[in-house]
């Protein structure tokens, strides 16, 4: 079950994410629909930032909720939940009502899973999980609320030809140490010691836990 949720997870890294929105940009730039790129661009931008910070205000000055055991969002559950369901609402957008919708549950359903593996491989705690998710799931809705007004010149099916490499392909890649370049930026910046969890995500977590509570 581990590598079930391991491969998951290697969906929402960002080696993957990461590509697949650069072509939701372009698709939508294929299609003439200029703003709604603009609009892709700056909601997705928005969300990486906002991971990208609170991973830098916790490595550099601690700044968390520890009674959530929460340090950072997590940056593969906010990608995954901007990503997979845009990309499956555009590409089936112009199918049958069933289809259609269909298609948009499987992508929020993929989201979910990806987002959740997080826990099961020790990455990230379930508030870190969830706050993540929800804003990428914001991201999608914003972006999507926007694009129900527009109607690109092309296709869905040239998405689909776009995103199939990228899913077929990048999960195999080397992954990107995105999180040690966020230390890096966090030390650099606060002048401190990269800020450790006082919790823990593995299997002895719940052990943990009942230490903590009875101090």
């Amino acid at each position: 079950m581990l590598l079930l949720w391991k491969a998951l997870s290697a969906l929402g890294g960002v080696t993957v994410t990461g590509p697949l929105g650069i072509a939701v940009a372009l698709w939508l730039l294929a299609g003439r629909t200029w703003r709604l790129s603009l609009s892709w661009c700056m909601l997705f931008a928005f969300g990486m930032l906002a991971v990208v910070a609170t991973k830098v205000a916790y490595y550099g000055w601690g700044v968390g909720i520890p009674e959530w055991q929460f340090a950072a969002l997590s940056g593969h559950a906010m990608r995954a939940c901007a990503v997979y369901p845009v990309v499956f609402y555009l590409a089936f957008r112009h199918a049958q009502p069933v289809a259609k919708y269909g298609a948009f549950a499987g992508g929020v359903l993929l989201a979910l899973l990806i987002s959740y593996s997080r826990v099961p491989v020790h990455a990230h705690t379930m508030s870190e999980v969830v706050l993540g998710g929800a804003v990428g799931f914001a991201t999608a809705a914003a972006f999507i609320g926007v694009a129900r007004s527009e109607q690109p010149a092309i296709v869905g099916r040239v998405l689909v030809m776009l995103c199939a490499p990228v899913l077929v392909v990048m999960p195999f890649t080397k992954p990107l140490p995105a999180e040690k370049w966020i230390r890096q930026v966090a030390v650099y910046l606060s002048g401190n010691e990269p800020v450790e969890r006082a919790w823990r995500t593995g299997p002895d977590y719940q052990r943990w836990q009942r230490e903590h509570q009875s101090i």
